[in-house]
């Protein structure tokens, strides 16, 4: 094991917080590895920063100092925060807020030679210390806290700074973070909405989360208890599958695809079922996001119609019959209409690559 063959006889510093790993979520050396290793191109000459993590048991450190040569960094900078019970999923676990600055040149069987610094404040990404950490870096890659993510990727935005997070799926959502996403300032990363990221837990923890709902809280793997989040990839980098094109291959029908009663758009209710056909504006799934190519489709809003309330289709096709059933029976028209969970509306700019 890599923690092993470091002694950490003479950092002190560290030591201070490995009561604190048994409160810790974190996340996987292989989801780390199978994610950044679509972005090793942008590492080369570059600071990276992990401003959520104690470099004792991240990974995300781990990833890094194990390829630091390999990359070519030209720097690792780690901060944590000083434990005071902060939100689950995050990598902060230290009694005492410390940073370590890696240039290179170390033994990784030994690791006594990298000078291990203690914070003034509590390690607060927020905090004046972090910030200015932060304005010398080049990349951050790191598991913040759901919490407060909103807060940490306006920080990302407002110094400029390149990224490679986990969040909640949920955050797609945010009025703060859908407007950069549409905007081809945010994307998703490579790794599939649909998979679900697991995080290591101390088997005090395992325990605690056997008390749950069987894949809910927690996923059983080899016979390891894992705990189980709804996160997802989050990246200003640019990788290959964005510029993937999306193969199409049903075709139109108004029968088929309802258009909503409050925008001038159809209805799709999977991404597979994307008309190759159709150059309007297409109300898709949210799990559209990670196979987005902006080349191919145009982000053009979120989930609301020219009403301001959620996009909503009549079951009836006859428009007809909707407006009559409009003036006549309210109630009867409401429980003729479907509410899509929550839509992306998009539109084609490219034509397609048609199935075979």
């Amino acid at each position: 094991m890599f923690w092993d063959v470091i002694d950490m006889a003479n950092n002190k510093a560290l030591h201070a917080a490995n009561r604190a790993k048994n409160d810790e979520f974190y996340t996987q050396l292989s989801d780390i590895e199978n994610e950044l290793r679509h972005y090793v191109e942008h590492f080369k000459g570059k600071i990276i920063y992990c401003n959520c993590d104690d470099p004792r048991i991240s990974n995300f450190f781990k990833y890094f100092y194990l390829n630091f040569e390999h990359f070519g960094l030209k720097s690792l900078i780690t901060t944590c925060y000083k434990n005071q019970d902060i939100d689950l999923f995050s990598q902060n676990a230290a009694e005492k807020a410390v940073w370590i600055e890696y240039k290179g040149g170390g033994n990784i069987n030994n690791f006594d030679n990298i000078e291990v610094k203690k914070l003034q404040g509590d390690g607060d990404f927020r905090s004046s210390e972090c910030v200015e950490l932060l304005k010398k870096a080049d990349i951050v890659i790191t598991n913040p806290p759901f919490s407060l993510f909103r807060e940490y990727v306006a920080q990302l935005v407002e110094y400029k700074k390149k990224f490679v997070i986990i969040g909640n799926k949920n955050a797609i959502t945010y009025k703060e973070i859908f407007p950069l996403i549409a905007g081809n300032k945010l994307w998703m990363g490579v790794m599939p909405m649909g998979f679900d990221i697991l995080f290591d837990v101390p088997q005090e923890k395992q325990a605690e989360l056997l008390e749950g709902k069987p894949g809910s809280k927690y996923k059983i793997v080899n016979g390891v208890v894992k705990a189980r989040s709804t996160g997802c990839w989050f990246t200003n980098l640019d990788h290959k599958k964005r510029h993937e094109e999306l193969v199409l291959y049903r075709n139109y029908s108004p029968e088929v695809y309802p258009t909503y009663d409050n925008y001038d758009a159809i209805n799709v209710d999977k991404v597979a079922d994307i008309p190759c056909d159709y150059y309007g504006v297409m109300g898709v799934p949210i799990t559209f996001l990670d196979k987005y190519n902006p080349e191919q489709f145009e982000i053009v809003a979120f989930r609301k119609g020219n009403d301001g309330k959620d996009l909503i289709y009549s079951l009836t096709r006859n428009e007809g019959e909707v407006r009559e059933e409009k003036r006549r029976e309210e109630k009867r028209r409401e429980e003729k209409r479907r509410q899509p969970y929550f839509r992306i509306l998009v539109q084609r700019i490219t034509k397609p690559i048609l199935g075979k």
